[in-house]
């Protein structure tokens, strides 16, 4: 019982540190595909009602979330080697930090998992809403930039769901791991062996 919750708790750690990351690809890839087809849209970026292509300046209004986006990863990513650094993947017995470290994790990715799923979730509304497609096309199908594909705006499905996911993982743990401890507890009031 022990080693496959003690596996189970290391690989639960990896998950949150892997999920993480993924946030902070997604931050980077994010814009790849907006940058592509509309940053030459508008020559003039501090007055976007200068675009060439209707809609085209929601490249520059999603600029701020972006950014938060990115920073906010890059502190999750802090958050899960404090699970590292308090020895939660490999503490047999769990103390005051391994459960604050847990929880913050916790908070953090189903958090950002909802604040993510919520902002991109109204810029692709706003972008297939806005944008003139039509007349984008006209002018980027001879340069071969023009796409119609919201692959950056659908992939954060996955990214989202993979962080509750790891939330929820981290919680089971911490319910097992708590049974586990109380009955190796119970075991050595008892005077038995407890086995590895």
């Amino acid at each position: 019982m022990y080693k496959k919750q003690m596996t189970f708790q290391r690989i639960i750690c990896f998950l949150s540190l892997v999920a993480s990351v993924l946030f902070f690809i997604y931050s980077l890839g994010m814009m790849t595909d907006l940058f592509d087809m509309l940053y030459s849209m508008i020559p003039d970026p501090d007055d976007l009602d200068s675009a060439k292509v209707a809609g085209a300046g929601i490249y520059y209004e999603m600029q701020g979330f972006n950014r938060t986006l990115l920073r906010c990863s890059i502190g999750m990513i802090l958050l899960s080697c404090l699970l590292f650094l308090t020895n939660t993947h490999s503490r047999r017995k769990y103390y005051v930090g391994n459960y604050v470290s847990s929880l913050l994790n916790v908070a953090a990715e189903a958090g950002m998992a909802y604040w993510c799923h919520v902002q991109v979730a109204a810029y692709k509304a706003q972008y297939l809403s806005t944008v003139d497609f039509a007349q984008l096309e006209r002018r980027l199908s001879r340069y071969g930039t023009y796409t119609t594909s919201t692959f950056w705006f659908d992939i954060h499905m996955a990214v989202c769901i993979i962080a509750i996911l790891v939330a929820v993982l981290l919680i089971a743990n911490l319910i097992w791991k708590k049974k586990v401890m109380t009955g190796e507890q119970a075991l050595l009031r008892s005077g038995k062996v407890v086995s590895a």
